[in-house]
């Protein structure tokens, strides 16, 4: 089921994601997902701890290290595979799938934002292996990202 605040979601055999929008500009979105120090601040998931190395503003080719917690502590190593300023960014960890934020300027100055974890790098046995697996409590996760996402964007907008 789709957040209050989340606009769609979308369930496929090869990816999950939702859509909100936000009454922040691309700019301060971008800022937001782009920064993995800020990752924490908006995960949804509840496994996100730290941003562990890395830069401070993620570009194409950029790689940054996560704590993470679920079960057990442990930490994963991203590099960004997408990235196009203000519009688009998407990181993957040794596994194939991508998690990806897509920003679209709204008419009135804010921004639709997607999130999806993108399966569709797998082969279709490990796409619904995974989708069985993680599917579910992954689709729950990025909406209630997009909630704190939304919330820390027109906090920071509203400075």
């Amino acid at each position: 089921m789709a957040s209050p605040d989340a606009k769609s979601s979308a369930k496929t055999s090869k990816n999950r994601s939702a859509t909100t929008t936000v009454a922040a500009p691309p700019a301060t979105v971008f800022a937001i997902v782009a920064d993995p120090r800020q990752h924490s601040r908006i995960d949804g998931s509840g496994t996100v701890r730290d941003s562990v190395s890395g830069p401070d503003r993620l570009e194409l080719g950029s790689t940054f290290g996560m704590s993470m917690k679920m079960g057990a502590p442990y930490r994963i190593k991203n590099k960004v595979v997408e990235h196009e300023t203000d519009r688009l960014i998407a990181w993957r960890h040794v596994g194939l799938h991508r998690w990806r934020y897509e920003l679209t300027p709204t008419a009135d100055g804010g921004t639709e934002v997607t999130e999806t974890w993108d399966l569709s790098q797998y082969p279709a046995p490990g796409r619904a292996l995974l989708s069985t697996l993680f599917g579910d409590k992954t689709q729950q996760a990025i909406e209630a990202t997009l909630v704190k996402l939304k919330a820390a964007a027109e906090a920071d907008a509203a400075r």
